[in-house]
């Protein structure tokens, strides 16, 4: 945890160290049982919008969020918050010895105007970068459609430097083709013309 955190700064010891600290403290506060429960994040879970799918080629577990499922929802922040933190917590531990980072899909297809939760996408990008540094390992956003790319506009400044070229936008017509690169064909969801079924996060 500790090389994590440094290598998200550089090996800047003192700035590593701030950042370490502030983890502690927030996760002190925030998670004080130790972990988040099913039962603090029952409407997020019942959107059934997130899903654990094999792993890449080189053992990185695979997240698949669907984008027209998340709906920003009055009083809602906190407990999508909590819902990121139980997503990363679950698929932190099911990483292999050795492995440190995971695979994202977003699919966007179907996504509008009732899904663009500016602040929920911004607290959530915000929780994996000083948080859960180097976990991510890449993020593919499939099928965004052009009115995402307003939205985008917004919460681009918001990402740090090391996690945007970890970012991958992917056209249309070479979703498979792509997806394939790094992911074997018997570990891609079926939707993308693989072979495992969906599993939703929280029967993983």
């Amino acid at each position: 945890m500790i090389r994590r955190f440094l290598r998200a700064r550089d090996l800047d010891v003192e700035k590593a160290s701030a950042m370490f600290l502030k983890y502690l403290k927030w996760r002190h506060s925030f998670v004080p049982n130790g972990s988040i429960s099913l039962s603090q994040v029952p409407n997020q879970i019942a959107d059934d919008k997130a899903f654990f799918q094999g792993h890449d080629k080189i053992g990185r577990p695979i997240l698949l969020v669907f984008g027209r499922k998340h709906f920003q929802k009055k009083d809602g922040l906190d407990e999508f918050k909590r819902f990121v933190v139980y997503i990363l917590d679950k698929i932190s531990a099911s990483m292999p010895p050795g492995e440190e980072k995971f695979v994202g899909l977003a699919e966007l297809k179907g996504w509008g105007y009732s899904n663009s939760d500016v602040r929920g996408y911004i607290n959530a990008l915000s929780i994996l970068q000083d948080y859960y540094p180097e976990r991510l390992g890449k993020l593919f956003i499939l099928h965004a459609p052009y009115i995402f790319m307003k939205v985008w506009k917004i919460i681009y400044p918001f990402i740090d430097n090391k996690t945007k070229k970890k970012i991958i936008f992917v056209e249309n017509n070479k979703v498979k083709s792509t997806l394939l690169e790094d992911i074997d064909e018997s570990q891609l969801p079926e939707i993308y013309g693989g072979k495992l079924q969906l599993v939703p996060v929280q029967d993983s």
